[in-house]
């Protein structure tokens, strides 16, 4: 078993997302926790309510929704709604939210079976439920515990690589003209909004583009970017805009620019742990294949639920490249990690555009790299290589120390008529 934990400014926007799935028939209303009825008696807007009240009790909590998913095995796809709100029940209790209201949602939109689960961190008294590590600490400890308890099969199995390397679901890329437009756009933005950490509009373009989404500002002389407007629209299959930009305040979430740009600060932190294992699988597949363009890369990464997101020109020449983590759910812009993983960085790494030494540029060739010819070129590989090898082995932090016994102490000079005392 999988668990993801993620919190949220708006329950509002993570209920309607699991409400929309039953909507579309992709997921289904299973069971509740501490309701005083049936979660299935009550209408929608009343099963949203009880958890908006429970949040009022203490306005000072601004990220106070939880949204859970529990992912299992694919082989468990014969697990019961009872055994399945069990393990919710169990699940919860566990990491100190037993006694929560909360809603349990089975979704059948993905190739393993799962479930959301939506509740808000403000306690009856109005306490704030402390969260820090949880994922790490209790949620840990309670996966381990619940896989023992139901004879799960253990998220370290390597059965269970297929849940890790989440990539986009298919059938969820809006096709223009299929369905009603804001409908579509809004089912998009609710599963990558509050999930996905990205600190730019085009970082989050990355990801909503794989979705035929994508986040218009406007020319940068226009009044719509002059104001910090910003509207959503579907794209083609050839990503080209198609249909009427709809404005970000038309949406429920409300996901304008001064929302985002609230997200981009925290997002900015919070995924400052997972760079390095970014960085890292990048070297590596250089390291390992053969990589002659970034095709080739993309095609090597998403073994590792890591996806390439390029911007070309209209003549197709790239300058630009992003990476979304579709484990991690970050996003990063080539160039935000370093030269070697921006756009020109990965082609020179290529063989596809020049290395710069000194005054002169030399193109890698491929056959004198094959025929051993000793070029210039071949040694700035070999010097490049190296650094790879020594950006993989390197920790992540390192702290030059040197104990105060060993600091050589500088001797005060006299100056004249005074003395050390």
């Amino acid at each position: 078993m999988v668990a993801v934990i993620n919190t949220g400014s708006s329950v509002r926007s993570i209920f309607n997302y699991n409400e929309n799935k039953i909507e579309v028939g992709k997921a289904e209303l299973i069971g509740e926790g501490n309701y005083p009825v049936a979660a299935s008696e009550l209408r929608k807007d009343l099963r949203l309510k009880l958890l908006l009240q429970q949040l009022e009790l203490n306005t000072n909590v601004t990220r106070g929704s939880v949204h859970i998913s529990l992912n299992f095995d694919s082989n468990e796809s014969n697990i019961s709604k009872e055994k399945l709100m069990e393990i919710a029940h169990s699940y919860m209790d566990k990491i100190g939210f037993g006694s929560q209201p909360y809603l349990v949602y089975q979704h059948h939109d993905a190739g393993h079976p799962h479930i959301h689960i939506v509740t808000v961190k403000v306690k009856s008294d109005g306490k704030r439920i402390d969260m820090q590590n949880i994922g790490r600490n209790q949620s840990e400890t309670a996966r381990k515990e619940i896989e023992n308890a139901f004879n799960l099969v253990p998220a370290q199995s390597r059965q269970n690589e297929k849940i890790l390397n989440i990539k986009p679901v298919k059938n969820s890329v809006v096709e223009y003209g299929t369905t009603e437009t804001k409908k579509a756009i809004t089912a998009v933005l609710n599963a990558v909004i509050p999930n996905y950490k990205y600190t730019t509009v085009g970082e989050l373009n990355a990801v909503l583009n794989l979705y035929n989404v994508t986040a218009v500002q406007g020319n940068k002389d226009s009044r719509m970017f002059l104001q910090k407007g910003l509207a959503y629209q579907i794209l083609n299959n050839k990503k080209q805009p198609v249909g009427i930009p709809l404005k970000a305040s038309s949406f429920y979430m409300k996901p304008t620019l001064a929302y985002l740009e609230i997200k981009f600060a925290a997002n900015k932190t919070d995924r400052n742990p997972h760079l390095k294992r970014l960085k890292n699988a990048v070297d590596l597949t250089f390291m390992q294949n053969r990589i002659n363009s970034v095709s080739d890369l993309d095609r090597i990464l998403i073994q590792d639920g890591i996806k390439t997101a390029e911007r070309r020109n209209e003549q197709g020449i790239l300058y630009g490249l992003a990476y979304i983590d579709h484990k991690t759910k970050c996003v990063f812009n080539g160039s935000a990690l370093g030269k070697p993983y921006s756009a020109s960085g990965i082609e020179e790494r290529c063989g596809i555009k020049s290395f710069i030494t000194g005054s002169a540029a030399t193109l890698i060739s491929e056959d004198n790299i094959l025929n051993n010819k000793p070029s210039q070129s071949s040694f700035i590989c070999a010097g490049e290589l190296q650094k790879i090898i020594d950006s993989v082995l390197q920790p992540e932090f390192s702290i030059d120390f040197v104990p105060s016994q060993l600091k050589r102490k500088k001797k005060r000079k006299k100056g004249k008529g005074h003395s050390d005392y």
